[in-house]
């Protein structure tokens, strides 16, 4: 049986708590709770396995019955709602969810892998938008290193739409992910500008990692040293690089199409 309360008060504790989440990576850490916005966004959360501990509702916008948990139910009005809510067209609910781990050794790649790393990325909106990404060409897995930005970050999910929870994601070090990239016999593509190719004009039809680094500095050495081959998205202009977000779409969508390409042939 589902349990209910009604809440209308800003400094009620549960509300506190709400909030609290979606500010303070380290309480989420802490807690092992995020916060997730949008009905949407919660059904992708409960599909993918995901346990919510409450959700919070407003019953002038959203019909609590349509989502099915055994979660604590916290009603409340239209006025509060819009206090607590980032977003103007999250359809009045949200939830308070639990975390699940994000191992290495918890992927589980098909033979012909297509992976997306992400080294020391800071910017929460990035993150979600590669996510994103991830999910629209396919991909297999998402593999953050040395993250600046939480993957429970508010703007992660809202950018993301809820890709987080239909993309495979690890969390792990830089030589972490290395290493089970090369017990795996993926090969592995960095993104740079110094001794590389254009990337159309490298084969991704194998298993494959496509790998970027972080908005300020680039990639590491550590990547460098490692790659089987340096790939470049050719600029025209002035500026010498791209959004990781936006490189990491072009990327991606560059190893669908040599895909379906390969694929057409062999059929």
């Amino acid at each position: 049986m589902v349990r209910r309360e009604s809440i209308s008060s800003a400094q009620n504790p549960k509300i506190k708590h709400l909030l609290s989440l979606q500010e303070k990576s380290r309480l989420r850490k802490e807690e092992g709770l995020f916060v997730v916005e949008g009905a949407r966004e919660v059904a992708r959360a409960l599909d993918a396995g995901y346990q919510a501990a409450t959700l919070f509702v407003c019953p002038e916008i959203f019909a609590a019955g349509d989502i099915t948990t055994d979660s604590w139910v916290v009603e409340v009005p239209a006025a509060l709602y819009e206090k607590i809510a980032l977003r103007g067209s999250s359809e009045g609910i949200l939830a308070e969810m639990r975390v699940k781990s994000h191992r290495l050794e918890d992927l589980s790649l098909p033979e012909n892998a297509l992976i997306v790393v992400l080294e020391s990325i800071e910017k929460p909106g990035n993150l979600g938008a590669v996510l994103r990404s991830a999910d629209g060409a396919g991909a297999d897995a998402l593999i953050v290193c040395d993250p600046l930005a939480d993957v429970y970050n508010p703007n992660v999910l809202r950018s993301s739409l809820g890709a987080l929870f239909s993309v495979p994601t690890a969390v792990c070090s830089s030589e972490e992910a290395i290493a089970y990239l090369k017990k795996n016999k993926v090969q592995i593509l960095t993104a740079q500008l110094q001794d590389s190719k254009s990337y159309y004009d490298v084969d991704m039809t194998g298993p494959t990692a496509l790998v970027i680094g972080s908005e300020a500095d680039g990639l590491t050495d550590a990547w460098r040293v490692v790659a089987d081959r340096h790939i470049l998205i050719p600029m025209m202009g002035k500026m010498d690089s791209l959004n990781a977000s936006v490189s990491a779409a072009i990327l991606l969508y560059e190893a669908r199409r040599q895909r379906e390409a390969k694929s057409a042939l062999l059929r």
